[in-house]
């Protein structure tokens, strides 16, 4: 299976580490976006949205990193210790998944990438967002080791490549103990979080030379 992605991107990150999670080896095709090699004719007819991460899988093509997650899972998890097949706990880590998309990465993403991208002065009523999300999280996490209870899933693999993203710029995890516990947690549970870490000091680069 072919993977596009960039080393950086937190969603990339998520699914490079459920493939190590479920022993899977991925052929890595690097896409230089500064290239705009997403934008070519050849990706976009694979990829109509130009996004990454991008999976092939044969003659089938998937995009948005928690469906790939998920697909792998169906795929190579045949014992669902990474996605349950109980109904209950598999809605609970379909949840936190969706949780790390529409709120704590997007307000990663809504405060930070307008300066990144655009050079824009980052709106400091989207910081209330990050921090809402946290204390959200937070909350989530209550009386739990993981995400979706006492065992680590890719809802876990999915949170902690945001989180680490959010770590990298340096923000300050110390206020919401559930989280700053569960992190250190998923760094020893989690399978390819070397690699992640690897990708997120690309991204701290690229940061910093944005500011």
């Amino acid at each position: 299976m072919d993977l596009y992605y960039i080393p950086s991107s937190a969603p990339c990150r998520a699914v490079l580490m459920t493939a190590q999670a479920l022993g899977v080896d991925l052929n890595k095709k690097f896409l230089n976006l500064r290239k705009s090699e997403h934008l070519t004719p050849e990706f976009l007819k694979i990829n109509p949205q130009h996004t990454v991460p991008t999976l092939i899988d044969g003659d089938f093509v998937l995009w948005e990193s928690r469906v790939i997650m998920m697909y792998l899972c169906e795929k190579f998890d045949a014992a669902g210790k990474w996605y349950p097949k109980c109904p209950k706990l598999r809605a609970i880590v379909q949840h936190r998944m969706l949780f790390d998309l529409e709120i704590l990465y997007r307000s990663f993403a809504d405060y930070f990438y307008p300066t990144m991208l655009r050079g824009e002065r980052a709106d400091p009523k989207m910081y209330t967002n990050i921090e809402r999300a946290f204390e959200m999280f937070n909350t989530l996490l209550e009386g739990k080791q993981f995400a979706a209870g006492d065992f680590v899933t890719i809802a876990d693999i999915s949170l902690l490549s945001t989180v680490t993203t959010f770590d990298s710029v340096k923000f300050d995890l110390s206020k919401y103990p559930n989280v700053a516990r569960w992190y250190e947690a998923c760094k020893i549970a989690v399978p390819g979080y070397a690699e992640n870490l690897e990708g997120c000091k690309i991204f701290e680069k690229i940061f910093r030379n944005k500011l």
